[in-house]
């Protein structure tokens, strides 16, 4: 069986070193698959604990020349953070090194190339770049060297040929070997070196950002607990703590684990989990969540989750999971990178070609156009440009309680055309009571008590309303023997002998049960009024009937309004009858009811409307409804807010509000649309300065592009893709906006 495990990676500069580390990885016997986040620096990888361990895997990563940091989940936030700021730091010597350095050169070398010195400047710009120069290069020829190593092209390989050209050339030029002194590039190779690092290091800062939301999730944890033991209360480590012990929270602090509350009362923000920010009162026998702030009162209650089984930890195992999918349209960069280097090699050399040997240009000409298309020619933008938005806008999702499993999921969500509700504690609140009991020559308790006692052996919410509604009354319940049910059309048993029958008007047909015209209209003015209506009978014989209501959720009508408004089409799935089903669907906006559909066709009803060319999404409550969600295009499963481990949804909801469904479609277009806007800027940028690079508008206008501007181009189309990308950290939709400047 494979397991799931997420490494921490550092040291990738572009889509070539994804490629490398997925690939060293794939070589692994017992890795069946390794996916690659850049803007997150994890590696996803689905593998067989009895054929390779994780130590395999670090030392696969390692060899392939980049960073091992650790194991997401465990304790590596620090080692992490440390590893992430000495890079930097060696980063920021290096460019700040450089420029000091790289523009004096450069103003010796333009501006005061025929002043009178008593020694050739060229030795002096020979000796004063050559250590810093190497300084600067040392990483950038490292790198190139263990991917060619690893027989692959990356960025690395590219522009160490375009700092080693600049830098060679003038050394050959500086003692007349084969050119002559005119080639002086020795501030190019400075200056092209330190806006690499200087790129590097505002990408590596921006791409730490991106993953925030999972360290924010991360030190929510607290590190330790107060466990009462008898009279004393001990503080221990949170890994310490287990199932059942009592735990102590004071104001101010943050809840270590899940549990129940035993004692006490205190409003709790839990706005880490529903992004909501009121604070919920929880009173004793209410569900805590480890993470959450208490924030007035003492409160004591009962671990009930602890390790990885709270609902925070499901949450960041999520995200991470979901941060290292890549959506469909991450293939179009995959593939453009996959030829892109092969590519510009073979621009440089047509134009070195062209411009020296077919247009008769200087050699300095061409060798100059030469250095500026490998320097220019980054594919780091387009490999940044799915990645960092994905996990940037899933961690956003996740601030906002809203839980996206995969890449996938946001790309689909955006093309929906189609959204399918269930009824029962989707549009409703799924808490129904009994409003009416009618009953025919038989006492009305009675009947109610026959009624009960089959259907409580019913784990159905109308059933459960029947039951409840006889515990109310005082009514005591009988055995009953033979139970059957019937999917959602509704159940048998013998009560004390007497053959009861529960259920739906197509449930007594099928029983050849005769349904009595006195009632036949109470039946229907029942429905007329959204009430489900269960007819029961004693010994095949119509006795009376029981109506159920079930309130609508306060976000029901709102949401399918905002959806509509989207344009999407609103469909409602139910196993209730046609009349009752109008009714509800009449009072949200809904027009087309699909009515009396059994929970296990509910799939079909998705695939029905697939076959038709719709993209369909499927909203229900991920109990029943398993089967239509993994249907649907796109299953939003809406969580309790303690269990978000839902597994048959692409979207899962924490809270049990519809909002955040349209919140969640809202998100997804968001995200599609900021990695479109990120795919365009990086392809434009290339189609544009490739060529400029290249000499392309010489012939018109005499412009040229020198090498040190290609080199500051470079640096900031990775950074403007990582920046536009964390703008998505901000984003509120605008269906969670309104309703927070209404509160």
């Amino acid at each position: 069986i494979n397991e799931q495990v997420t490494l921490k990676v550092g040291g990738m500069t572009c889509a070539m070193c994804v490629k490398t580390i997925e690939g060293a990885l794939a070589k692994l016997d017992g890795v069946s698959s390794a996916t690659v986040n850049l803007g997150a620096e994890k590696a996803s990888v689905s593998y067989n604990p009895k054929m390779v361990t994780v130590a395999d895997m670090k030392e696969a990563v390692e060899n392939a020349g980049y960073r091992y940091l650790g194991v997401s989940g465990e304790d590596t936030e620090d080692v992490e953070t440390a590893s992430r700021e000495q890079d930097l730091k060696a980063k920021r010597s290096r460019f700040l090194v450089g420029f000091a350095v790289g523009i004096p050169l450069m103003v010796l070398g333009h501006f005061l190339k025929g002043a009178a010195f008593p020694f050739p400047l060229e030795y002096l710009m020979l000796v004063v770049s050559t250590p810093v120069f190497l300084y600067i290069g040392s990483p950038i020829f490292g790198a190139a060297f263990r991917a060619i190593r690893n027989r692959t092209l990356n960025m690395d390989v590219m522009y160490s040929m375009g700092i080693g050209v600049a830098y060679i050339s003038s050394v050959m030029g500086t003692f007349e070997v084969v050119l002559t002194g005119e080639f002086m590039f020795y501030d190019t190779a400075v200056l092209l070196a330190t806006f690499l690092s200087l790129g590097r290091f505002l990408e590596t800062k921006a791409k730490g950002k991106t993953s925030e939301a999972i360290r924010t999730l991360v030190g929510l944890r607290p590190k330790t607990a107060l466990v009462a033991v008898g009279n004393e209360e001990k503080k221990i480590p949170i890994e310490d703590v287990q199932v059942g012990d009592l735990v102590v929270v004071k104001p101010g602090e943050r809840i270590p684990v899940d549990g129940d509350v035993a004692g006490g009362e205190s409003f709790v923000d839990e706005s880490m989990m529903s992004g909501e920010p009121i604070p919920v009162l929880k009173k004793v026998g209410e569900k805590v969540v480890g993470g959450t702030l208490n924030q007035n009162g003492v409160i004591r209650f009962r671990a009930a989750k602890v390790g990885r089984d709270t609902v925070l930890s499901q949450i960041i195992h999520l995200v991470e999971e979901a941060q290292g999918s890549r959506p469909p349209i991450q293939r179009i960069a995959d593939r453009v990178v996959s030829f892109f280097i092969p590519a510009v090699l073979a621009i440089a050399v047509l134009s070195f070609v062209g411009w020296y040997l077919l247009a008769g240009n200087t050699l300095l000409f061409a060798l100059t156009n030469v250095i500026a298309v490998l320097v220019v020619a980054c594919p780091c933008a387009l490999g940044l440009a799915t990645p960092t938005a994905v996990t940037v806008g899933i961690g956003r999702g996740a601030e906002l309680g809203i839980l996206v499993r995969n890449g996938e999921a946001l790309e689909v969500s955006e093309k929906l055309t189609t959204v399918l509700f269930d009824k029962t504690g989707t549009l409703t609140q799924g808490k129904p009571d009994v409003t009416d009991v009618v009953s025919l020559d038989i006492e009305e308790d009675e009947l109610l008590r026959l009624a009960a006692s089959v259907e409580k052996n019913s784990p159905h919410p109308l059933a459960e309303a029947v039951v409840k509604k006889a515990r109310m009354k005082g009514i005591g319940l009988a055995e009953c023997d033979g139970f059957s049910t019937f999917g959602g059309k509704g159940v048998t048993a013998k009560v004390e002998g007497n053959e009861v029958c529960v259920g739906s008007r197509s449930l007594m047909e099928e029983k050849g049960i005769q349904s009595r015209e006195e009632i036949e209209g109470k039946i229907s003015g029942f429905e007329r009024d959204g009430k489900t209506v269960a007819l029961v009978s004693v010994n095949r014989v119509l006795r009376g009937i029981i109506a159920i209501a079930d309130t609508l959720k306060e976000s029901a009508a709102r949401a399918i309004q905002e959806l509509g408004g989207m344009n999407l089409k609103i469909v409602m799935v139910t196993g209730d009858n046609a009349r009752t089903a109008g009714a509800i669907a009449g009072q949200v906006g809904i027009e087309t009811v699909r009515a009396e559909v059994l929970p296990q066709d509910k799939a079909n009803e998705v695939k029905k409307l697939q076959e038709e060319g719709q993209v369909v999404a499927f909203v229900g409550d991920g109990i029943n409804d398993a089967p239509a969600l993994a249907r649907a295009d796109v299953g939003i499963a809406i969580g309790s807010g303690t269990d978000v481990a839902i597994e048959s949804g692409e979207i899962v909801l924490v809270r049990d509000d519809l909002i955040d469904a349209v919140a969640a479609i809202q998100l997804s277009r968001k995200v599609m649309a900021r990695i479109k806007q990120n795919l365009f800027w990086a392809f434009a940028y290339n189609t544009a300065l490739i060529p400029l690079a290249a000499g392309a508008l010489y012939p018109l206008w005499s412009i040229t592009f020198r090498p040190e501007l290609a080199g500051l181009a470079m640096a900031l189309s990775s950074v403007t893709v990582v920046t536009l990308s964390l703008f998505l950290k901000k984003y509120i939709p605008p269906v969670k906006r309104e309703r927070r400047e209404s509160l």
